[in-house]
């Protein structure tokens, strides 16, 4: 059994989304971010940056040893998952592909995920007065970003070629 610490945020669809299509056991402890679940110190010993989604998973493989494993941040979970399950990742072994996987992986949370979350924050929760310098900075590079993965997604369905957890990740940003 999975616990998936979570809030319906587009980081929180993602690791949701991959335990739905691995077919994990799985159970969804509702995080309330409006009223500081984030900051309890359980939750901490969990997610030490505060944020969620977090999983614990407390029937690991026999190679983590004894006791549940803990894993925070989208990127993290869904390889720690992809690799527990051998499936929407390339495997370790094909060292060009399991490359081009972090590529785009590392391209989401360092690019696509910020600039998105920035331009919502400027969008819909800055001061009246400071949202237009905000807005049309992060708008562009969200824009930049949805061209970088359109330019990817021009002759392929998914960004690898098969769906993977680099589409978990990418895909409900694409809705902001």
């Amino acid at each position: 059994m999975i616990d998936l610490y979570f809030a319906p945020t587009p980081n929180g669809w993602k690791a949701a989304i991959m335990l739905e299509e691995a077919g994990f056991d799985y159970r969804a402890v509702l995080m309330r971010l409006g009223e500081g679940d984030q900051f309890s110190p359980a939750f901490l010993a969990i997610s030490p940056n505060a944020k969620m989604p977090a999983i614990v998973d407390h029937a690991p493989d026999a190679a983590w040893g004894d006791g549940p494993v803990t894993v925070f941040e989208s990127a993290a979970i869904l390889l720690y998952l992809a690799d527990k399950i051998g499936q929407f990742a390339p495997d370790a072994g094909d060292l060009r592909a399991r490359k081009e996987m972090m590529e785009w992986l590392f391209w989401q949370v360092g690019n696509q995920g910020p600039m998105a979350g920035q331009l919502s924050h400027f969008r819909n929760y800055a001061p009246e007065g400071d949202r237009v310098y905000g807005f049309k900075r992060y708008l562009g590079e969200y824009d930049r970003n949805l061209g970088v993965l359109e330019n990817r997604l021009g002759d392929r369905e998914y960004i690898l070629g098969d769906s993977s957890i680099a589409d978990m990740l990418a895909f409900p940003w694409v809705f902001i």
